[in-house]
């Protein structure tokens, strides 16, 4: 069996991973003073315990410069000399200047080139995919990617709804080229904008394609379609990647979903036939971190011991957009 996407050539390999949470815990229990809820009612619903908080004066990119450092100090890398940086984010410190390019700034790389990518919670997944394609093209070497929120300063702590979801976080790795087969096997994209009205935070327009929408600057979820859509879409197109790539569920040593909700990924392993044990998450302790909650888990679990050097991990974003994003990674730390 050669695992490799029909349509793929890949000689990206990650070679070191960082990741900063906030120091500030929100927990259930802080959250029933808050609002008409209860731990109980929110773990039932979602599996989250708690969510770290960003400070009043910590913003995106303070956390992504604090998780590059976590990366530099654990693997030793250098980062002087990467020639790219991409910031998956929907939460930037400014518009412009765009996040990447603070962290351009922070370590002084010299010749390095930015941007941010808005994909909400497939963004991390997204870009990878890029940074695959950059390294492919021949013209750069070393990338940072990042996915990273402080959805907290986005967050309508008066809905019920959805502040008991939302935390901060951001998460790192190095993506290099090398003259080694690469680490990405195979990957899919979907986007569904008609549905884009049921998940967004308003910026300049008061309507989506014709659907009003509020325009306060804060997240705005109808969980009951976004929920739907998820676990219809999102099985779908896991086993169409699995099939492109020519591998079964048997063959998939780890599943790093987007963590929305824990019951969106029980429903989504059981449509897909993707053991609940093989799940990396990190959802109980850091919520729904959007762009950051993919390689928050994977950090988790190489900090832990769970992922090692050469195991197949099965990534998959989902989210605002509403959009989709799944990458087939041998893990090459």
């Amino acid at each position: 069996m050669n695992p490799i996407h029909p349509r793929l050539r890949s000689n990206a390999r990650i070679t070191a991973i960082g990741s900063y949470v906030p120091d500030r815990i929100l927990s259930n229990f802080d959250l029933e003073r808050m609002v008409d809820t209860s731990d109980e009612w929110i773990v039932q619903r979602t599996g989250i315990r708690e969510r770290r908080i960003a400070a009043e004066n910590e913003y995106c990119s303070d956390l992504c410069i604090a998780a590059v450092r976590d990366m530099i100090d654990r693997y030793g890398v250098t980062v002087q000399d990467a020639d790219y940086i991409i910031v998956a984010t929907e939460t930037p410190d400014t518009s412009f200047p765009n996040v990447a390019s603070r962290i351009q700034a922070a370590f002084g790389m010299a010749n390095c080139g930015s941007v941010e990518l808005h994909a909400a919670c497939a963004g991390f997944v997204a870009a990878l995919q890029m940074a695959n394609g950059l390294l492919l093209s021949g013209a750069y070497r070393k990338i940072i990617v990042i996915g990273a929120e402080t959805l907290s300063k986005i967050t309508d702590y008066t809905d019920r709804t959805t502040c008991i979801l939302f935390g901060d976080g951001a998460g790192a790795v190095l993506l290099e080229a090398s003259d080694q087969e690469g680490c990405l096997l195979g990957m899919i994209s979907r986007t569904d904008g008609s549905l884009g009205h049921h998940l967004y935070r308003s910026n300049l327009s008061d309507s989506i394609d014709g659907h009003p929408i509020r325009n306060n600057g804060l997240i705005v979820q109808n969980g009951r379609e976004v929920y739907r859509w998820a676990v219809e879409q999102v099985p779908l197109g896991v086993n169409r990647l699995l099939d492109e790539c020519g591998l079964k569920t048997e063959d998939i040593d780890w599943f790093a979903p987007h963590t929305a909700n824990a019951r969106i990924i029980e429903s989504v392993c059981g449509r897909s036939g993707i053991p609940l044990d093989k799940t990396l998450s990190a959802i109980e302790r850091f919520g729904n971190t959007s762009a950051a909650s993919i390689p928050l888990s994977l950090d988790a679990a190489v900090r832990d011991g769970r992922l090692k050097s050469g195991d197949i991990v099965l990534l998959y974003g989902f989210g605002g957009g509403l959009i989709q994003a799944g990458a087939v990674v041998r893990w090459t730390l």
